[in-house]
C-alpha cells in the first residue's frame, strides 16, 4: 500500500473554482466513506479549508487510485470532472509526505507560516479516527506531520514569515497601518462562532476593540464565545497594556441593526448562501450616515480635471520678443496663459527668433512664476533648443501629459472582513461608497507579493529531513509484522521441542527441565538476534522493502500469519488513535500567545 493525495489548492486554482468545490461537514464525510469503500483505497481523510481540499489515501494502485479520487473528488464537491482535473495536483508516496509536512509548515499556505493549518490537521486526523478510515498509515502520519509543524515554529522564525489570515486580512483592511492601532477603540461584529470566528474574535478583542458582538445561528454557541472572550480580556485590574473589551452576543435575526453600529465586520460561517447582501450593507451604511448608499463613480471628465488646476503665469517684461498679446491665446499654448520661460513659449519659434529670446533671458529676465531670477540651468536649456531649432528649422512641440486629479473618496464607515469559502459577503459591495470589503480572492493576490523571510529555508531543511525519517520508520514498520512472525514461529519450535523432550525423559524434576528450557530459547534468541536487527536496518534504507519479502521467503513464513500480525498491530493501533482522537480538540483557548497556532479549528 502506497500513499496518495490528490487535490486542489489557491496554488492551483482560482478562488472562484475553490469556492465552487467548497465541502460542507456531510459531503466530507460521505466523501471518506465512499472512499475506503472504493477498490484503491484502504484508508482515507479529507483536509478541506478556505484555500485547499485534499483526499489523503492508502492505495494498492497508483493509476487506479488517481482515477478513483478525482471522481469522488468531482463528484462530492459538485464540480464536474473535465472542469475541475484541470485544477488537480497529485502527490504520491515520498512526494505525498514532503507535500504534507510542508502544509503543516505553512508553506504551503495562502500566508506563508501561518500555524492555523495545524488546528485543521487535527480535526481532519479526529474526522478520519472518529469515522473508522484512518488506519497504520494516516495515523502515522497525520500525526507526525503534527509534530513536524510545532517542531518548525519552535525552532525557526518562520511566524515572522506570515501570520494568520486573520491578521493578514485585517492589515489589508487597514491599508497597511498596523492592524492594533487601527482597531483599537472600534466596534467590531463577527459573525460565526466556529474556529476562525473564535480566532477573529480573540484577535479582535487583543487589538483592543470597545465593543465586540458576535452573532451565530446557533445562540448558545455565540454566548459561550462571547463569555470566554469577555472573562479572558474584559473587567480586568487596569494596567498599560490591558484592553476593556464589552463582549456579548445577538442573534443572527440582530446582525442587520448591528451593521448600523459597527466599524468591523468579520464573517465565517458555514452558510451555502450569502450572508450580508449588497442590500443589506447599503441598507446599514444608510443606517450609520443618514445618506442612501451610492456606488463609486468610474471617472472624471477633462473639464474637471483642468478646472482643478492652477493658472499659469503669463509673462509681461520689457524687451521680450514675443508677441504676448497674440501667442497668449494661440491653440499652442492650450491654456488661458503660460509662462515666457517654458518650453511652450517658444515651440514653433523660427531659430532667428529663438536667439534673440535667448538673449533676452540671458540678460537676466525674473520668471515670475517662481518669483527669483532664473538659475542658470534654463539658458543651457534655451541654448540646446536654439541649436536643435537650427538643425530642424523650428523648435518641435513637445506636449506633457496632463495631470489626472484623484477623484476624492470617503473613508470607509464599514470595513467587511470575508474569510469563508463559499463567500459569506456579497462582492458587489466593494462598489459602494463608503464600505471597503477584503475577501479570500483579495487576500489571494496580496499574499502573492508578501516577502518570504530567511527562515523559509530552514524550514524547508527540516521538512526534507522529517520526510526521510518517516519513510525509514515506514520502511522499519513494513518489516517488523514479518519479524514478529518469525519469532513465533522459533517460539512453536522451541515449545514443540520440548514437549517431545519431556516424552522421551519424563524423569526430569522442574529444575532441569526449567533449565534446559531457559537454554534453548537462549540459543534460538542468539541465532536471531542479529539477522532481525540487520533485517530493520537494511529495510529503513530506500530500496529494503523487498527484504521482509526476502525473509519470508528462507524461513518459509506462513503469509496469513505475517498478516494477522499486521492486523493485530493496525488493532492496537487503532485502540491508541481511539485514545488520541478522543481529546478535546474542539475546546477553545483564548490564551494570547498559542491561540492563533494551536486552537484554530475548521476554516482557513
Amino acid at each position: 500500500m502506497s500513499l496518495l493525495v490528490v487535490g486542489l489548492s489557491h496554488r492551483s486554482a482560482p478562488v472562484s473554482v475553490l469556492e465552487r468545490a467548497a465541502l460542507s461537514a456531510d459531503a466530507q464525510i460521505k466523501l471518506l466513506q465512499d472512499t475506503v469503500a472504493a477498490e484503491p483505497a484502504a484508508e482515507a481523510a479529507v483536509l478541506a479549508t478556505c484555500n485547499r481540499i485534499e483526499l489523503y489515501a492508502d492505495v494498492d494502485k497508483f493509476h487506479a487510485g488517481v482515477a478513483e479520487l478525482s471522481t469522488l473528488l468531482a463528484q462530492h464537491s459538485g464540480v464536474g470532472l473535465e472542469e475541475l482535473t484541470p485544477y488537480l495536483y497529485v502527490h504520491y508516496e515520498d512526494r505525498a509526505v514532503h507535500h504534507f509536512f510542508s502544509v503543516a509548515c505553512g508553506l504551503d499556505s495562502m500566508v506563508v507560516g501561518e500555524g492555523q493549518i495545524l488546528g485543521q490537521i487535527k480535526d481532519a486526523l479526529a474526522t478520519a479516527q472518529e469515522l473508522h478510515t484512518a488506519g497504520r498509515l494516516l495515523n502515522d502520519l497525520f500525526q507526525q506531520a503534527l509534530r513536524v509543524g510545532k517542531r518548525a515554529h519552535s525552532e525557526t522564525g518562520i511566524d515572522r514569515a506570515g501570520q494568520s489570515l486573520v491578521t493578514f486580512g485585517l492589515e489589508q483592511l487597514s491599508s497597511g497601518a498596523p492592524a492594533d492601532a487601527w482597531l483599537k477603540g472600534k466596534r467590531a461584529l463577527v459573525i460565526g462562532a466556529g474556529s476562525m470566528s473564535s480566532l477573529a474574535a480573540a484577535t479582535l478583542a487583543r487589538a483592543g476593540v470597545a465593543e465586540l458582538v458576535v452573532a451565530n445561528r446557533t445562540f448558545d454557541r455565540a454566548e459561550r464565545l462571547a463569555a470566554l472572550l469577555a472573562e479572558q480580556y474584559g473587567q480586568r485590574p487596569a494596567e498599560p497594556d490591558d484592553v476593556d473589551v464589552l463582549a456579548r452576543a445577538v442573534p443572527m435575526e440582530s446582525v442587520p441593526d448591528e451593521l448600523t453600529r459597527a466599524d468591523v465586520v468579520v464573517s465565517c460561517t458555514g452558510a451555502t448562501g450569502l450572508v450580508l447582501t449588497a442590500d443589506l450593507v447599503a441598507e446599514a451604511v444608510e443606517g450609520r450616515t443618514g445618506a442612501p448608499a451610492v456606488e463609486r463613480a468610474t471617472g472624471s471628465g477633462s473639464d474637471s480635471v483642468r478646472s482643478g488646476l492652477p493658472p499659469t503665469s503669463v509673462g509681461s517684461e520689457d524687451g521680450c520678443p514675443l508677441d504676448l498679446s497674440a501667442v497668449q491665446g494661440s491653440a499652442v499654448q492650450g491654456a488661458s496663459g503660460f509662462s515666457v520661460m517654458g518650453e511652450a513659449a517658444v515651440a514653433g519659434m523660427d531659430a532667428a527668433t529663438l536667439e534673440q529670446h535667448a538673449a533676452w533671458v540671458d540678460n537676466g529676465t525674473v520668471d515670475r512664476r517662481e518669483g527669483r531670477r532664473t538659475p542658470e540651468i534654463d539658458t543651457e536649456a534655451v541654448a540646446a533648443l536654439a541649436a536643435a531649432a537650427a538643425t530642424l528649422g523650428r523648435v518641435p512641440e513637445r506636449r506633457r501629459p496632463e495631470p489626472v486629479a484623484e477623484v476624492p473618496r470617503p473613508l470607509p464607515v464599514l470595513s467587511l472582513l470575508d474569510l469563508a469559502m463559499p463567500r459569506d459577503i456579497d462582492a458587489a459591495v466593494h462598489r459602494l461608497l463608503g464600505v471597503r470589503l477584503v475577501d479570500i480572492e483579495s487576500l489571494a493576490e496580496a499574499s502573492a507579493d508578501a516577502p518570504m523571510a530567511a527562515d523559509v529555508d530552514q524550514v524547508r531543511r527540516i521538512v526534507s529531513d522529517e520526510v526521510a525519517a518517516f519513510d525509514a520508520a515506514q520502511r522499519a514498520a513494513h518489516i517488523t509484522p514479518t519479524v514478529v512472525a518469525l519469532r513465533a514461529m522459533a517460539a512453536d519450535v522451541v515449545a514443540s521441542e520440548i514437549a517431545r523432550l519431556d516424552g522421551r525423559l519424563p524423569g526430569l524434576d522442574d529444575k532441569q527441565r526449567g533449565e534446559i528450557t531457559q537454554t534453548v530459547r537462549r540459543v534460538v534468541d542468539k541465532l536471531l538476534h542479529a539477522p532481525t536487527v540487520r533485517v530493520k536496518q537494511l529495510a529503513a534504507e530506500p530500496g529494503g522493502a523487498g527484504y521482509a519479502d526476502a525473509l519470508r521467503t528462507l524461513f518459509d513464513l506462513d503469509a496469513e500469519t505475517v498478516a494477522a500480525v499486521s492486523r493485530a498491530d493496525d488493532d492496537s493501533r487503532d485502540h491508541n488513535s481511539a485514545a488520541f482522537g478522543g481529546l478535546d480538540f474542539g475546546r477553545e483557548n483564548f490564551d494570547s500567545n498559542n491561540f492563533e497556532s494551536a486552537e484554530n479549528r475548521g476554516r482557513a
